[in-house]
């Protein structure tokens, strides 16, 4: 479930230095309220947020560009990764659990999921960097063949990285968590966790800053009506990225540390459990706002979501409602070339509404 394994999150006692029991009983109680609701809301927002953008990407036609298949990995992965959250909530509040293998499913599809996701974000803010601040150059490397090269490539490392996540999990005493050899058994979290705040986190952190900063001095340097908007989003996508997953990482950081006795006392265990399953909640609405920020923020995105609620609309009427509009279809491909021209240096993109 949690980077940090669904047994620590679900065990009722804690045992301190000095080998006291420590009675997790009423947070382990708050926390399975508290996590099953809010997984069942990111649960339906997500879905119904990720599946938008793949309808709206695949209708009736093929992703016709990079940026479109980037996004519609990211989309994927971020729907692997809620459907997990349902099989999450029913482990909370069933006594018996999850049967053996879907424990080690659900497990691997969690990890797939969450990895991918970051990843994406992280080849999204690449391809950004490539079209914008090196056009020239990238001018033909950004193909769509390319681009499902590039993204059957993240899957496979989405999977390697989840590896060590999953690999040992398994159900046991009514419990989904690792089973691990005695030779592993304290350094094999440790690693886990190590993984997760390098790999999940620092580096991507670091990766999409140097890329936006980049694309940013691009953007200030060249005139264009489209830059400040440009502009805003970038830091919103970086904003919101820093903001959703920093604190679950430093709560990771800090579990890595209870695991070496460093927070003796009940009280601080008691605190560092409680923050965990906060801080692991508001991260994981971020796959929530992925399709806000790096899909419906096009302009094409938004059309499909007006054609799909006059369809709707009409179905509830029960007659058709017809889409008028005061330009034919032919004029308004033409204004959108003429407003997208002057930006397709700086993109080297067919859409030059998505941004990012």
């Amino acid at each position: 479930m949690s980077t940090i394994s669904p047994e620590s999150s679900l065990e009722d006692f804690d045992y301190d230095g000095l080998l006291e029991a420590c009675d997790m009983g009423d947070i382990v109680a708050l926390g399975t309220v508290f996590l099953s609701i809010l997984y069942c809301l990111i649960f339906a927002f997500g879905l119904v947020g990720n599946l938008l953008v793949v309808f709206a990407l695949t209708n009736s036609q093929k992703p016709k560009n990079i940026t479109d298949i980037y996004l519609l990995n990211l989309a994927l992965s971020d729907l692997l990764f809620v459907v997990t959250l349902p099989f999450w909530t029913h482990y909370l509040i069933n006594e018996q659990g999850l049967h053996n293998a879907l424990c080690k499913l659900t497990t691997a599809f969690f990890f797939i999921g969450f990895f991918g996701g970051i990843f994406f974000i992280t080849i999204i803010s690449i391809d950004r960097y490539m079209a914008i601040v090196l056009a020239t150059n990238s001018m033909n490397n950004r193909t769509v063949t390319q681009g499902v090269i590039i993204s059957l490539s993240v899957w496979a490392a989405a999977i390697l990285m989840s590896a060590p996540q999953f690999m040992f999990t398994k159900q046991k005493e009514n419990e989904c968590h690792g089973d691990y050899p005695e030779v592993l058994q304290k350094i094999w979290p440790v690693l886990r966790n190590v993984e997760i705040n390098l790999l999940g986190f620092l580096l991507p952190l670091f990766i999409m800053s140097y890329c936006y900063l980049r694309i940013m001095w691009t953007l200030l340097s060249c005139k264009n009506h489209k830059k400040a908007k440009a502009i805003k989003l970038i830091f919103l996508v970086v904003i919101v990225f820093f903001l959703f997953w920093t604190p679950y990482n430093i709560m990771i950081f800090l579990e890595t540390l209870n695991r070496f006795d460093l927070f003796p006392t009940c009280d601080m265990q008691k605190n560092l459990r409680l923050a965990l399953s906060v801080t692991e909640t508001i991260a994981f609405t971020h796959c929530c706002l992925n399709p806000l920020i790096y899909a419906f923020a096009g302009e094409k995105f938004r059309r499909y979501l007006y054609h799909l609620y006059r369809k709707c609309l009409a179905i509830l009427c029960g007659h058709p409602v017809t889409l008028s509009s005061s330009l034919s279809e032919s004029q308004r491909s033409r204004r959108e070339s003429i407003l997208s021209s002057n930006f397709t240096h700086y993109t080297n993109d067919g859409d030059a509404s998505i941004l990012l």
